[in-house]
This record gives C-alpha cells, sequence and structure tokens, in this order.
C-alpha cells in the first residue's frame, strides 16, 4: 500500500498555483482539479466534507461554530471528533484494511476534531488552564510522549503565530517540520497536514491588499522539508484547500438589529454585556460569510425574516426546507439561514455601544465569541505601541495580576477579506492535486474520501 501524504493548504487555488514551484511540481506529477465549495466555506464544514465524503446535512458540521441546543451554549472551534456525524476517512479506512489483513496506519496533524479520532499519531494545539483563570499554551496529541518529543526538538509551537494579530508564517513552518519529522520516524500510511499560512493577510487585507506571490512563495518554501520526507517515504503527495478568499467592503450586524427590534437580549454586568441566550428570541451566530439564525418561537420566523433578509450586504436568507438547497438542513443549523453579498461579512457584535462590549470582545478570545471574529488578526489602530502594550500585559500575567490582553479593535470596517460564499470564478476555488486518472477538471468535495481510498488501495 503506497502511503499518502494529504497536505490540506489552505487558500490556495488553482490561480495561486503558479506561485508555488514545489507545489506546481507535485501537480505536474500528478494532476490538478478545482473543487465547487461546500456551504459554508469555512474550516470545519469543509474539514468534514473532505474526510466524510458527506455534506453538512449528514455529517453536521454547519459551521465553525453552532448553537449546542442541549446546553444553550454557543461553541465555536470544538476538538471532539465525535462532533461529525458521518465516518471520518481515516476511520474508514482503517476498516477497511483489517477487513483485508492489510497494515494501515494514519497521522492528523493539526486538523481539526482531532481530539478521540481514529488516528494512531495526533498533534493538535491545546492551552492549560488553570483553575484561577490563567492559561499557557501548549499542544497535545497520541502517542503522549510525542508533543513534548517535537518542543524539544522544534521548540515551542508558536501559538501567536497560528492565530492573533501576529499570526503568520511561524506557525505554519512548524507544522511542516513537525509532520516531516513524524512522517520520516512513523512512516503513517496517510499523514494529514494542516498549514495555515495564506488564512492569514488574505483575511486581513483581501486578496487585492495582500501580496499574494510573496505569501504562496513562503507556503511553498515551508513545504520542503515535509516534500523531502514524503519522498524519502515514497508516499504520493495530495493537496487539497478549503476555499479561496475574496475582497470585502463592509461587515453586516444581523444581531445588532435584532437587539433593536426587541429579540435578542443581553445581561449586563462587570465585563460589560453579555449575550443573554436564555431570554433571547433570536440570535445570529456569525461565521465569515454565512449566519444560523437560532429562533426559539417558531411563530417569530416570519418577523426575523423580514427583519434580516432586507439588509445591505444580505443575499439570501433561507428557512426550513429551504436549506436543503445548500446542504445545511441539519438540526444544527439555525432555523434561519443567512448568506451575505460577496463583499459583505457578518460580524458577531450584539452591543450598541462600544463602552458596554464585553471584555472579551477586546481580547483574542475564540472559545468565548458567540461568533468568528476576523478582527483577532488585528492590532488595534488606536493604540500607539501595541506590542508594548502586550509585553505589559505578559508582565502583569507573570507577577500574578489578573489581567485582559486587550489590544483587538471593535470596528469590523478594518477587515478587508473573507470567505464562505462559492467563488464566481473557477480558478478562485479550492485546490485538488492528485494522482492516477485525472477525474476532469472540477471535482466535488465530496468525491475526495473515496478517491483517497482508492489511491490507497482500499476504494
Amino acid at each position: 500500500m503506497q502511503p499518502i501524504v494529504l497536505i490540506n493548504a489552505v487558500g490556495l487555488t488553482p490561480r495561486l498555483l503558479e506561485h508555488a514551484p514545489r507545489l506546481k511540481a507535485v501537480a505536474a506529477a500528478g494532476w490538478v482539479a478545482d473543487m465547487p465549495e461546500v456551504l459554508p466555506a469555512v474550516t470545519c464544514t469543509a474539514q468534514a466534507t473532505l474526510l466524510t465524503g458527506e455534506l453538512p446535512s449528514t455529517h453536521g458540521v454547519v459551521a465553525n461554530g453552532w448553537l449546542f441546543r442541549d446546553t444553550n451554549e454557543v461553541r465555536f472551534w470544538q476538538q471532539s471528533n465525535t462532533l461529525i456525524q458521518a465516518e471520518p476517512l481515516y476511520a474508514t479506512a482503517r476498516r477497511r484494511a483489517k477487513e483485508r489483513s492489510k497494515a494501515f496506519t494514519s497521522a492528523k496533524l493539526f486538523w481539526w476534531f482531532n481530539q478521540g479520532a481514529a488516528v494512531d499519531i495526533s498533534v493538535t494545539p491545546k492551552p492549560h488552564y488553570a483553575v484561577d483563570g490563567n492559561k499557557a499554551f501548549g499542544i497535545t496529541g497520541a502517542p503522549p510522549a510525542l508533543s513534548d518529543e517535537l518542543v524539544r526538538e522544534l521548540g515551542a509551537f508558536p501559538f501567536p503565530q497560528f492565530w492573533g494579530p501576529m499570526a503568520g508564517l511561524k506557525s505554519t513552518a512548524w507544522i511542516a517540520r513537525a509532520s516531516a519529522k513524524v512522517i520520516r520516524e512513523h512512516k503513517p500510511t496517510l499523514s494529514l497536514v494542516y498549514l495555515p499560512h495564506l488564512d492569514y493577510d488574505p483575511q486581513r487585507f483581501g486578496p487585492s491588499g495582500t501580496n499574494m506571490p510573496r505569501c504562496v512563495k513562503e507556503l511553498d518554501g515551508a513545504c520542503a522539508p515535509l516534500l523531502d520526507a514524503a519522498k524519502q517515504l515514497g508516499a504520493q503527495v495530495w493537496v487539497v484547500s478549503e476555499y479561496g478568499h475574496c475582497d470585502v467592503t463592509r461587515p453586516v450586524y444581523p444581531n445588532r438589529v435584532l437587539r433593536t427590534a426587541g429579540l435578542l437580549d443581553v445581561r449586563s454586568g462587570p465585563f460589560g454585556e453579555h449575550l443573554d441566550l436564555y431570554g433571547s428570541r433570536a440570535f445570529a451566530v456569525c461565521d465569515h460569510q454565512l449566519a444560523h439564525v437560532y429562533v426559539r418561537d417558531p411563530a417569530d420566523l416570519p418577523r426575523v425574516r423580514e427583519l434580516l433578509a432586507p439588509l445591505p450586504g444580505v443575499a439570501k436568507a433561507l428557512a426550513g426546507e429551504e436549506r436543503a438547497s445548500i446542504g445545511l438542513d441539519h438540526e444544527r443549523s439555525g432555523e434561519l439561514v443567512l448568506l451575505s453579498q460577496p463583499d459583505a461579512w457578518f460580524a458577531y457584535p450584539f452591543w450598541l455601544d462600544d463602552a458596554l462590549a464585553p471584555d472579551y470582545a477586546r481580547a483574542v478570545a475564540i472559545h468565548a465569541k458567540p461568533g468568528f471574529d476576523p478582527c483577532e488578526l488585528f492590532f488595534d489602530p488606536r493604540l500607539r505601541f501595541p506590542k508594548l502594550r502586550v509585553a505589559r500585559r505578559l508582565i502583569q500575567k507573570k507577577l500574578g495580576f489578573r489581567m485582559t490582553l486587550d489590544v483587538v479593535p471593535l470596528d469590523g470596517a478594518i477587515v478587508r477579506g473573507s470567505h464562505g460564499l462559492a467563488a464566481s470564478d473557477p480558478r478562485d476555488r479550492p485546490i485538488l492535486i492528485g494522482h492516477g486518472p485525472k477525474p476532469g477538471a472540477s471535482v466535488p468535495m465530496t468525491r475526495v474520501k473515496e478517491m483517497l481510498l482508492g489511491a490507497m488501495g482500499l476504494g
């Protein structure tokens, strides 16, 4: 069975491939196709579709975050593999290999839904949380000693470069080196490697405001040790991505509209206003260019739709069975699903006065916010010396003081790039690079799982 290294180069598109000489050589040895986006075209949904061969209506990953109805909590960026409600690639491959008495091992390296996955090797970000609210960055995985071994050899995983105002190349380079070490030493049959470098500047500044050739070349250079390790193992290299980016000019604030209409409630307190999910009759969970709007009483749905559908920047408002047209007819979805115009995106803020914003709004706090916040990729431009502010806050932390790393801006207009919709040009779709018979110029994401199983002789 020939091993496969599957690189998830987020943000890579057929249009951008020409700037990546190493990955272009991989494509020249096989073939390249585009993949029409699954909606929403966001990380968790795309990865679940690639891994299961199913749409969100079946696998249940309807966004990067959603309302967990059993506890009435909005949660983003959950890592439990059990949240995927269909069998993923590595579980299917393990089962089929066992049925055919073939040896099979797998590694899942920084792909999402990592914890509890049916893989032999895993590495994923996982901070340590203290009872006093303190947090220390770290990684975790299996076998248990692997994370410590990687840190000893490569240094600490650069968490500030993985997400936040300083996010950039260092995290991708670290992941690629760590993955190369795993591939060389453990020789998995299937290795899944997530490289996020192209997900930062195109979101900050939009593709037209980013030096895309430079960013793509940086990603390509970071791939070098990974590609060398794959060659040493004799592995096929396949490449996927999740979406391409687009320029945006305007945020849309559905929660502020719902609040003004008396449908969304907040709880005021010492740390600002917080969304009251029990008191609210309707609220939107915003994720890039899609929003799930949860409406407690079905009788309110027509009014909510009448309020939100005409908003500037909203392209579609789909309710009930209409959600099936985009594969989002699932119990985790909102009763109403909003899609933005191509130049707009949905922002989560629900407060009407920035002086009353919750304390987490000005921090990188992906697990605290009831929506995705791309403003976390920026330092607040009103701060004269933001890195000095960070240093001062970290000193306060080391001295044992409670502090909030309050460096994130509140104005969504600063964001110039997004994703989540289907690209208008196939050259701007996610890319698929593979080997064997060419499947055509365009391949649905739902086909990738079986194509990889076939390439491993497990079709």
